[in-house]
């Protein structure tokens, strides 16, 4: 006979943020914990609401099947003694096991005979079992945890029930003090506190106390009310799907509401309108089908339709103030000057040990024009690059970015429009903080991605330079997306810079700046390690191989771009049958190459027609290798290198590498050494997993 079983945890308010997260782990971890304890179950339902997780687990047996279980024991040799006879190890074994030495019986495994007994496990009772799911609700990991009261326990929130039923029989146990039971609470305004009769009954029976505790529910519903309404009134909101999970996840019963605000505000930057709206207020805004914003909202109420209007009218006085204090920011903002918002970076510490904001952009700017010289940009483009790195910071002042942090650069770009500046170094501004979060939108432009750059590799290097290196789940200046960031602005764009060049630069110019860093040889190895592993990690976001990603990053980034293509390249020849004599060439002069001491030549020291060949096809090769690198032409430069293989296969077949004669053998090993430090360039070859056979 099966059951159904249900586990509730009651909690005050939860960071809507937190409740996807926490979900995902407590269905996987149930289904993980019935499995682990050997409990026949059907499906696991997750449930969850800003003031609940919840668990219902279907078809859940009576007990657990009986379990017929093999014991290995000691080796035959140790078991039985010179006489034939039992030892104290094969008796201690089979008392252990609850057996005789009788029920003893050999199995060989890997060519030895070990004791075994067959023994018999009677299944337990599920309803005993079941008292011990309360570790499942505490090993869920939280962003943050906390203690209240007097209580030991740090969890995300203070418990205050907790609903546990087998059937129609309550679970006992305890977390923090407080214990099971069959109540659970409906929604904290409309609902009542209710009493579950079966654990079958828990979704309908909150339901008629208005909780939906589906999340799938509440947001279907909640998207229906929305367009219900964008088809009653002929609008076209804007639903962002990160706000449509967290409107979700704060309220219990949603219902949706319009309200509308002034069209004076609608002189404000319409940025500044739908983040204050969507960031502070959780409001959907609204446009015309034609895409002009519109001065309406909708909004989700946690409860039913009664009093609605009020609710509305309230919501449109709190929006209201808010769009009086970004009018009344927005005024201010345009008067003075941005030399006079400059100036006042100068008082705005950026980091203790690195200076002020204004020393940082001094950096940006030293940083873009090393940059726009390496890229070769004309004189226009570099003087543009140049104005836009020293103003890239100039809007953190504003007091529209200090009420709308999310508005950083963004009123950068709209306030230097109006102080006349040249539309390049606007955007500029802008897209400088891109991409802004990972996977997000690039730059578009090349003066916004040099600046960009610029400011990514200041903050990395800077802080790594000072001991502040992300750690696990740490990383407070958010480093790894930076440094992501520029990976993928390299690609985009790619341009022929190498990434160990752009972090020398960096980290030559705080060297010379005797800005406080730790060994000079320390910080150099953190910073290439940093970069080399978020290279990696993009790699395999790419499907890149592990052994692929390792065979290209040997010898460090390089041109991201050409990595990457290199990369690509190689993972179409490891299934390439035709390749395979190539590989094999190549991988047996890197593997000889490995006892070499330098690569100089000496053709005088020949003795044969075959390394004089391979010489020869290896000094013709070279040029048009390189070349093909150069203009990131992969295909080709592997194209390249496979003319080596047939002059390699014949050196090898005519030709003894370690010869007698000293010298002759190290001229050999040079060649081959050659060859090698050439195709290790472009990659390891003996580091991949050829799978031509295959």
């Amino acid at each position: 006979m099966s059951k159904t079983v249900l586990f509730e945890l009651g909690v005050e308010e939860l960071p809507a943020r937190f409740i996807d997260d926490a979900l995902r782990q407590l269905e996987t971890k149930t289904a993980a914990w019935f499995k682990d304890a050997r409990i026949p179950f059907g499906e696991v339902k997750g449930f969850a609401t800003p003031r609940r997780l919840a668990v219902q687990i279907t078809e859940v047996a009576d007990k657990q099947p009986n379990l017929e279980e093999e014991a290995k024991g000691p080796a035959k040799k140790i078991a039985l003694n010179e006489d034939g006879e039992w030892t104290k190890a094969a008796i201690g074994f089979s008392k252990g096991q609850g057996k005789d030495v009788e029920d003893i019986y050999f199995k060989e495994i890997k060519g030895t005979e070990y004791v075994h007994v067959t023994k018999f496990v009677e299944g337990e009772w599920t309803e005993k079992l079941l008292q011990g799911f309360h570790t499942v609700f505490l090993s869920l990991n939280f962003p943050k945890n906390m203690r209240w009261a007097d209580y030991e326990l740090r969890y995300v929130r203070p418990i205050r029930w907790i609903t546990a039923l087998f059937g129609d029989q309550v679970i006992p146990f305890e977390i923090g003090n407080v214990s099971t039971d069959r109540w659970t609470r409906g929604h904290r305004f409309l609902g009542e506190d209710i009493e579950i009769l079966d654990a079958e009954q828990y979704e309908e029976a909150l339901q008629k106390q208005f909780v939906l505790a589906s999340v799938e529910t509440r947001k279907q519903m909640i998207q229906k009310q929305l367009n219900d309404l964008q088809e009653e009134k002929g609008w076209n909101l804007i639903i962002d799907q990160d706000l449509l999970d967290e409107v979700t996840h704060l309220v219990e019963y949603p219902t949706a509401f319009s309200g509308s605000f002034n069209e004076e505000f609608l002189s404000l930057p319409e940025e500044a309108l739908i983040t204050s709206m969507k960031e502070h207020q959780r409001y959907f805004p609204v446009r015309s089908n034609e895409g002009e914003l519109l001065p309406y909202f909708v909004g989700v109420r946690n409860g039913n339709d009664k009093h609605i209007d009020n609710v509305a009218r309230g919501n449109e006085k709190v929006l209201k103030a808010r769009l009086k204090d970004a009018q009344f920011f927005y005024e201010e903002d345009q008067k003075g000057t941005i030399d006079e918002k400059l100036a006042k970076l100068e008082r705005m510490v950026y980091q203790e040990e690195l200076g002020t904001l204004s020393d940082k952009v001094n950096r940006i700017v030293a940083i873009s024009g090393k940059l726009a010289e390496w890229l070769q940009l004309n004189d226009q483009e570099k003087q543009l690059t140049k104005r836009a790195a020293e103003i890239c910071k100039f809007d953190l002042v504003t007091q529209m970015v200090d009420e709308f942090t999310e508005l950083q650069g963004v009123m950068g770009e709209k306030y230097a429009r109006l102080f006349g500046e040249e539309e390049e170094v606007a955007v500029a501004i802008n897209e400088h903080y891109m991409p802004r979060q990972a996977n997000g939108e690039l730059p578009s432009t090349t003066i916004g991605a040099i600046v960009s750059i610029a400011d990514k590799l200041d903050t990395i290097v800077g802080s790594i330079s000072i001991g502040i290196i992300p750690t696990g789940s740490q990383d407070p200046y958010g480093l790894r997306r930076q440094a992501l960031g520029i990976l993928q602005m390299l690609k985009e764009k790619g341009w022929n810079v190498s990434v160990e060049k752009l972090i020398e630069l960096v980290h030559n110019f705080y060297d010379e700046l005797n800005l406080p860093t730790r060994t000079q040889e320390e910080v150099s190895h953190d910073l290439h390690e940093f970069f080399k592993v978020r290279a990696a990690y993009l790699l395999k976001e790419d499907g890149i191989d592990p052994d692929v990603v390792e065979a290209v990053l040997v010898q460090g980034i390089g041109r991201y771009a050409t990595t990457r293509d290199k990369a690509k390249v190689l993972v179409a020849k490891r299934s390439d049958a035709s390749f395979k004599p190539v590989q094999e060439a190549l991988g047996r002069a890197m593997n000889l190459a490995k006892k070499a001491e330098g690569t100089e030549v000496s053709k005088n020291l020949f003795e044969n027609e075959t390394e004089a060949k391979l010489y020869e096809v290896y000094q013709a090769t070279t040029p048009d290798y390189h070349k093909a690198l150069q203009e990131n032409k992969p295909e080709e430069a592997l194209a390249a290198l496979s003319r080596l293989a047939s002059p390699i296969h014949d050196f090898f077949d005519q030709t003894m590498v370690m010869a007698e004669d000293e010298q002759v053998k190290e001229n050999r090993l040079s060649l081959l050494n050659a060859i090698s430090q050439d195709v290790l360039t472009f990659a390891d070859l003996t580091a991949i997993e050829w799978k031509q056979q295959f």
